[in-house]
């Protein structure tokens, strides 16, 4: 999954010599707290709502309103941009950007081409939105949550399972953080599961791995089964 296939556009810019109140008008008309700043077209900083903030109490403390509007009209972006902002190419994967988000501590960045033009922005609510995807929540069905021997075919024979009450499986993922050596947490979103027979499915999986838990979402309910 590539970050041009996800990421938000059209990018809403502004330059370098526009003035913090034209920033402000921008942020507000597109609901956005990041701006890409140009010059010549190419990326030379980012200015976010954050610094629009810090700015104004730097440079307005106890002005009146038409004075404050009179001092951000006047202040250009370049005295208040980040210079050489963390950038992503629309080539990296969606993996990648957001280990890069979450190392640098932003919540988003431009994403730019060969020449260091901005095509567009990745941001976590973008991120938020991948996940809905590959995990398949919008679309409901149940979700198993496993502890499983690190071994070869230790999922497939529980996907097996799940296939054997007519079940789907649509998402599966897994991780290693915070399980004992030799184990890993997989999780698996299924449709189609045969719920008359939902308690024979929970006891040949727990046959084959630990099940730490199943919600099932259907209609507008949503049934979390805790096992214990």
């Amino acid at each position: 999954m590539l970050v041009k296939n996800w990421m938000s556009t059209p990018v809403v810019t502004i330059a370098e010599d526009d003035s913090m109140h034209k920033a402000i008008r921008l942020m507000s008309d597109h609901s956005i707290k990041t701006l890409p700043v140009l010059k010549n077209d190419r990326l030379v900083g980012i200015v976010t709502d954050r610094d629009l903030k810090r700015a104004s109490a730097s440079d307005a403390t106890s002005l009146a309103v038409y004075e404050l509007l009179d001092i951000i009209s006047k202040i250009k972006i370049k005295q208040v941009m980040t210079k050489d902002p963390v950038t992503v190419h629309p080539e990296y994967t969606i993996e990648e950007a957001a280990n890069l988000l979450r190392q640098k501590r932003i919540s988003g960045a431009p994403v730019v081409d060969d020449q260091n033009r901005p095509v567009g922005v990745i941001t976590k609510e973008d991120l938020f939105k991948v996940l809905s995807s590959i995990t398949g929540v919008d679309r409901r069905g149940i979700q198993f949550a496993f502890e499983v021997e690190d071994r070869p075919k230790a999922v497939m024979e529980l996907t097996d399972i799940i296939r054997k009450y007519e079940g789907r499986v649509v998402s599966l993922y897994s991780t290693n953080e915070g399980v004992a050596e030799g184990y890993r947490h997989v999780f698996m979103r299924a449709y189609r599961v045969n719920r008359e027979q939902l308690n024979s499915l929970k006891h040949e999986l727990e046959e084959k791995a630990t099940l730490l838990y199943l919600v099932d979402r259907r209609f507008f309910t949503r049934v979390v089964h805790n096992m214990n």
